[in-house]
């Protein structure tokens, strides 16, 4: 899901970490509407870890993405974004009216306010990309986290009104801007990197996993020391999304990233190449999963109480079946159907 320009030399390991943070959305997603329900703990504890870092992981993509295609000596880049984010958003509100967990109307808006910092320094980046954890829990102290959410059906009431709508996009919805720009932040900031060398692939996956072993390392000696209402500080769930999560999605999307870019460098895994193409199709799949998948799911009656082991089952089932379709597409078009719409409409 990149609104980008391919840069000329394509890194076919940004395609096959797009595939895996699909991947990664298709898991969390089914399950939670198959039914938030216990499983077996295999089941329970592979979802748990997969929660929030895959979605994370995309939109650090979108960062690179978008800083691929505002590099120096780019013109006319702005129109091309802003018009692809408009589709973005219009495409997440119709997605939203059937799942409202939907993250495209977010990643639009992330990209418009992006495009105010990409001739910002790397320095800047990386300090919005801290303090806007930071900025949401002082919000905690201002605002009502729970407005608008009924949390044991994970409704939203007021989502398509004034002030619900903003209060969801900017504080209190699935993926809200602050301070899920950080993430995006983050990939922009990575753009500016020689993403090529071996050197710089090290060094991205040893950051995420430091990170990600300094987030749980803390959150596990830090929660138990703490009381009911304290321990969301040092939470690791996504929702509500406070530092601890930010800097565990931060180690896994940069672990992700710098893995398969180094992956990449070997020619045996042209293995994944259709692995590689799914990753190249994420918007149209999205979309797909949405209302294909989880249409699926209401017509076999799999909507809610269903154990976890059930959604990741029917997730590959889906994903399986995804890859198939990219191969059998990509034998006759170059881009998904959706990816071609919005360069049609968007440019």
């Amino acid at each position: 899901m990149s609104t980008a320009l391919s840069p000329k030399t394509r890194l076919e390991g940004l395609d096959f970490a797009r595939f895996l943070a699909f991947a990664g959305m298709v898991l969390v997603n089914f399950h939670i509407v198959m039914g938030d329900e216990s499983g077996a703990a295999w089941a329970d504890a592979f979802l748990l870890i997969v929660e929030g870092k895959a979605a994370a992981t995309f939109v650090m993509l979108a960062g690179i993405g978008l800083g691929f295609a505002t590099k120096p000596g780019r013109e006319n880049y702005i129109p091309v974004i802003l018009r692809r984010a408009a589709f973005l958003f219009a495409i997440g509100l119709l997605n939203a009216l059937i799942f409202p967990a939907d993250i495209l109307h977010y990643y639009a808006v992330y990209f418009v306010i992006a495009l105010l910092f990409v001739r910002s320094s790397t320095q800047v980046l990386i300090g919005m990309a801290l303090a806007l954890p930071f900025v949401f829990v002082a919000m905690l102290f201002v605002f009502n986290y729970d407005a608008g959410w009924d949390w044991s059906t994970l409704t939203y009431s007021g989502f398509f009104e004034y002030p619900g709508f903003v209060r969801n996009l900017f504080f209190n919805g699935w993926h809200p801007v602050i301070p899920w720009m950080s993430f995006f932040f983050v990939g922009l900031a990575l753009s500016r990197l020689d993403l090529g060398s071996a050197k710089i692939q090290t060094k991205i996956l040893g950051a995420g996993g430091a990170a990600l072993v300094l987030a749980y390392a803390y959150s596990g000696l830090i929660g138990p020391m703490l009381g009911a209402e304290m321990k969301d500080l040092v939470s690791l769930l996504p929702v509500p999304p406070m530092p601890q999560y930010i800097l565990a999605g931060t180690g896994a999307g940069l672990f992700v990233i710098g893995g398969c870019l180094l992956m990449f460098r070997t020619e045996r895994m042209k293995i994944l190449q259709p692995l590689v193409l799914t990753g190249r199709q994420t918007l149209t799949l999205y979309i797909l999963h949405i209302f294909v998948g989880m249409g699926a799911l209401e017509t076999l009656e799999l909507i809610g109480g269903q154990p976890s082991e059930n959604a990741i089952l029917a997730s590959f089932i889906f994903i399986g079946f995804a890859v198939v379709y990219v191969w059998g597409w990509q034998v006759i078009f170059k881009t998904g159907p959706i990816e071609w719409l919005m360069r049609r409409l968007a440019g």
